[in-house]
């Protein structure tokens, strides 16, 4: 059986990067071959178990430039894997020869026809962009993966993606129309139905190994929904018209690549209610699936207490809506084009569905939570348990008649193994979802991984299952085809495979003659090398939900990739890089290899993946102890020294008024600017910020009040630069009751030594701040801080620099932003801004670290029409202002922040964040006002 191989790692017999080089100079290919340790690396995983090094990766500009890429790598014996947006959970998409970018040039929507209800577009087309076109058109694209805002049309054709709301639209196999395919033999072939069998030798090959294995194909394919695994053969009977478009959907890219689709849309029905039904347990809501399915659901999603408890703790209890009683749950979607019709519809699921409690959920917002509990599901689960979780085996599925028994079955499984594990899934189609916890970055971890695997296999072919239901067989399962398949189905896939790929030069190691399911385990290479800050960057799953945020206002991260585009500037990218640097076969130079340093060159230290990134990477922090490392005894980069000890240099400046008036001067008169600005190694490009003559808490008087006292923590920011905020958070705090004071000795969290890598020094400044700003808090005072990056600093940095100090928990919960300390305030209601129109730009480190909540809910309590800008300003402390950030800088700012500024020229900017005002003023000339300042200022009644 070919799938039994055991085969070498076949990296030792691939031809040189230059030999490709020199057959692309030869056929005069534009350079567009990247094997810089950088790339290799960041190419190295994609969002499974496995770690496969790339020789070169390439991202063709145009469709035909990726096919002469194929026919030179062809000629010279290079195997290719074609990868979108390297989300496979299967390890479908690395490779050892050459990987074939499409996601990053060949997004064109060539077509959209919404009479014929088809789109044209290229591999590397986003879903939800294909959704964004579709929908002024009442059309949308069915299939809809829970990573749909990133994973490509051309992925999705690859894998026979599915998602929840296949059960209603199909999967990609039943929306593709047409494909433009280039096989492994070098055909260029147009499978729409029409094309001529004898015309190609692929296809009359494939045509003869169809009608000589009729009698296999009939009784082993197509046997339910979502038997994905293998090549779907069914597809080719000759009652279902030898249809090679829709076959080639889940081949995994190994018998040719997809240049072009054509796919069909459908209308996206205006009326949609949701059920939610609770059940004793998940294998008792497995039960109840069949008999919801004659009520024409969309989707039927199901999960347990699990999965919940992890969101609430993760999101708190505002992220989880009432649920009905019970232990497990079913939320089933309904659709239609008649309201009534489909409550008719939703109530008869409610009767029919065997559940112990259930609701109509009516409020669209709280099924939209709902829906988000399920969508967050895989990236949670690999960080919610004891020890970190895997996608080994990810989406098996079984008929849905089944599926009861099998989650039975299935948790049995798990406990023989001593293995613990978050199931959820698509029960309308008995498809299901886990991330286990597989020990293996222990020693014999990988047996246990090994044994579980095998006998998961056998159990899902008892059960008449698939071992994939949607994310297809990669290198996590191809091995273990022959528990399901017979060998002469087996045989079958060498024939097909041979008709295209004769050389076996697309995807080598998938489906045919496969590398073992436990060879290239990226987490195996950790045994023995596993330390805290090792394990926080290989909690990176692959997901790369930092490659969505790619629309205005969706979040926070990526704000770098959203400017570049490119892969080393998301979260994901420098995660593979810097677990690469712990592998140490790819970048052997540890902390200070320039492949580090570059990855990490463009990461604004915005902590937005510490909140947005479904397994809590913190890449801000793993810059920072990256600098650290490099840099500890050693000479560092101007800015550290300046930019970074600007508190210090701030404070003595505002101490000497004819000192302060000295260096003003100086950064105004043109040539002295410049060379200020060349020693600072801050960019020529940049404004220089006015130091103020004096410290704010010598500008402002505080009035004598009998109010409850509190204490005004004046940042470094707003004490020695133009200090705007703080009279006017003198005058808010007295209006609500307070008597206001400040610190009489400096307090500086440490930040901009953070934020430049000198760890030492910032324990240094947190040490003396604590001194100063704790017993303040430990008598019960509050304190409110007016920089949000300070106050972060004390929710997040301060805890991993001094874990065992109990007084940063305290100050934790101490310190408050303006808005969390009047929110809570007893008898205290906002000025009336009914009228008043404001954006707000919350600082990055507010949304991500603090939240938002708190400001959102006072402004509305204010009664002003508020636009919230998502995504950060690009200023981000010294990361804008440093030599060689500028132009990202300033097209992170045209993201998010500038378009909403810009498109609103009479409202009032709201910005607490000292960067955030500086970048407007800087960048679009508006002044921006602080919390304290829009509360005190007068408005029009």
């Amino acid at each position: 059986m070919p799938n039994a191989v055991s085969l070498p790692n076949p990296v030792a017999e691939l031809p040189e990067v230059g030999d490709l080089r020199a057959e692309l100079r030869r056929r005069r290919v534009p350079h567009t071959l990247d094997s810089t340790k950088l790339t290799r690396a960041l190419y190295s995983s994609d969002a499974s178990l496995y770690r496969v090094v790339p020789q070169a990766v390439a991202h063709p500009r145009t469709v035909e430039e990726a096919v002469a890429v194929l026919d030179a790598a062809r000629a010279v014996g290079m195997p290719v894997t074609t990868r979108g947006a390297g989300t496979s959970c299967a390890g479908n998409a690395v490779g050892p020869g050459l990987v074939l970018d499409t996601a990053r040039h060949l997004t064109a929507i060539t077509a959209l026809d919404p009479g014929a209800r088809t789109a044209t577009v290229e591999p590397g087309v986003v879903q939800s962009s294909l959704q964004v076109a579709a929908a002024p058109h009442g059309l949308r694209f069915g299939p809809d993966p829970s990573t749909h805002n990133r994973c490509t049309i051309g992925g999705m054709i690859g894998n026979n993606a599915c998602g929840p709301r296949a059960l209603g639209y199909g999967r990609t196999a039943d929306n593709v129309v047409a494909l433009d395919v280039l096989t492994g033999s070098g055909e260029r072939l147009r499978l729409d139905g029409t094309e001529s069998v004898d015309a190609f030798a692929s296809l009359t090959a494939l045509k003869k190994v169809v009608g000589a294995n009729l009698g296999t194909i009939r009784t082993e394919f197509g046997r339910f929904g979502r038997q994905v695994s293998g090549y779907s053969l069914e597809h080719l009977l000759p009652e279902r018209r030898f249809d090679v478009a829709r076959f080639f959907a889940g081949t995994e890219g190994t018998l040719g690549v997809i240049l072009g689709a054509t796919v069909r849309l459908v209308e996206d029905s205006p009326h949609k209610l949701m059920v939610a039904l609770g059940y004793a347990s998940m294998a008792d809501a497995g039960d109840a699936a069949t008999a919801i399915l004659p009520h024409r659901p969309t989707a039927a999603e199901g999960l347990d207490r699990r999965i919940v408890e992890v969101v609430r703790r993760t999101h708190g209890e505002a992220a989880v809506p009432p649920l009905p009683r019970g232990d497990g749950w079913m939320f089933v979607e309904v659709v239609g084009d008649d309201a009534a019709e489909v409550r008719a519809r939703a109530e008869r699921v409610l009767a029919d569905g065997q559940a112990l409690d259930g609701f109509v959920v009516d409020d669209p917002r709280q099924a939209l939570a709902l829906w988000k509990i399920r969508e967050d599901g895989a990236g949670l689960a690999g960080v919610s348990l004891a020890s970190p979780a895997y996608p080994g085996w990810e989406d098996a599925a079984v008929p849905p008649e089944h599926l009861g028994s099998y989650l039975r079955d299935f948790d049995a499984l798990l406990a023989s193994h001593g293995l613990d594990g978050l199931p959820y899934g698509h029960f309308g189609d008995g498809c299901v979802h886990v991330r286990i916890d597989f020990p293996l970055t222990t020693a014999g971890g990988d047996a246990v991984h090994r044994a579980f695997l095998r006998e998961a296999a056998a159990l899902v072919a008892r059960y008449g299952g698939s071992m994939s239901g949607e994310h297809g067989d990669g290198r996590a399962r191809s091995s273990l085809l022959p528990a399901m398949y017979s060998a002469d189905a087996i045989r079958l896939f060498g024939e097909v495979k041979a008709a295209f790929d004769p050389d076996d030069l697309l995807n080598p190691g998938v489906l045919v003659d496969p590398r073992p399911f436990d060879a290239d385990l990226r987490a195996v290479a950790l045994v023995g090398k596993v330390d805290h800050f090792a394990q926080e960057v290989h909690n990176c799953s692959g997901v790369g939900k930092c490659l969505a945020n790619t629309t205005p206002g969706l979040g926070v991260m990526c704000p770098s990739y959203q400017a570049t585009r490119e892969e080393k500037d998301s979260t994901r990218g420098r995660a593979r890089v810097l677990q690469e640097m712990i592998n140490g076969e790819v970048i052997t130079m540890g902390w200070k290899s320039p492949a580090v340093h570059q990855a990490l060159d463009l990461c604004l230290s915005c902590k937005g993946c510490a909140r947005d990134c479904p397994t809590g990477i913190d890449m801000a922090s793993y810059k920072s102890q990256v600098i650290d490392h490099t840099y500890r005894g050693k000479i560092r980069p101007r800015s550290h020294y300046t930019l970074g000890w600007l508190p210090r240099w701030g404070r003595m400046i505002t101490r000497n008024r004819a000192l302060s008036t000295l260096i003003n001067t100086t950064m105004a008169t043109p040539g002295l600017r410049r060379v200020v600005r060349w020693s600072a190694g801050v960019d020529q490009r940049r404004a220089l910020p006015r130091f103020a003559t004096r410290a704010a808490r010598d500008r402002v008087d505080v009035p004598a009040s009998g109010g409850r006292r509190v204490v005004l923590w004046v940042d470094s920011f707003s004490d020695c630069f133009t200090g705007e905020g703080v009279e006017a958070a003198v005058a808010l705090l007295t209006q609500a009751g307070y008597a206001p004071e400040f610190l009489e000795r400096n307090a500086c969290c440490g930040l901009t030594w953070i934020s430049t890598g000198q760890r030492d020094g910032a324990r240094r400044q947190l040490r003396e701040a604590l001194d100063v700003l704790h017993p303040h808090v430990a008598a019960g005072t509050p304190v409110v801080g007016l920089e949000p990056s300070c106050l972060a600093v004390w929710r997040s940095d301060a805890a991993e620099l001094l874990p065992d100090d109990p007084r940063v928990g305290d100050l934790a919960a101490g310190v408050l932003t303006m808005a969390e300390l009047l929110t809570r305030t007893e008898g205290w209601r906002p000025p009336d801004l009914s009228g008043v129109e404001l954006v707000a730009q919350p600082h990055c480190h507010h949304a991500s670290v603090i939240g938002w909540k708190a400001d959102a809910d006072l402004l509305a309590a204010s009664g002003a029409t508020v636009t919230t800008v998502g995504g950060c300003c690009g200023l981000a402390g010294n990361f804008g202002a440093e030599k060689g950030h500028y132009d990202v800088s300033v097209k992170v700012a045209q993201h998010d922040l500038l378009p909403a500024v810009e498109s609103r020229p009479d409202a009032v900017v709201l910005a607490d964040g000292f960067s955030c005002r500086t970048q407007l003023a800087e960048l679009a000339g508006r002044r921006a006002v602080t919390l304290a300042e829009l509360l005190t200022r007068p408005h029009p009644s």
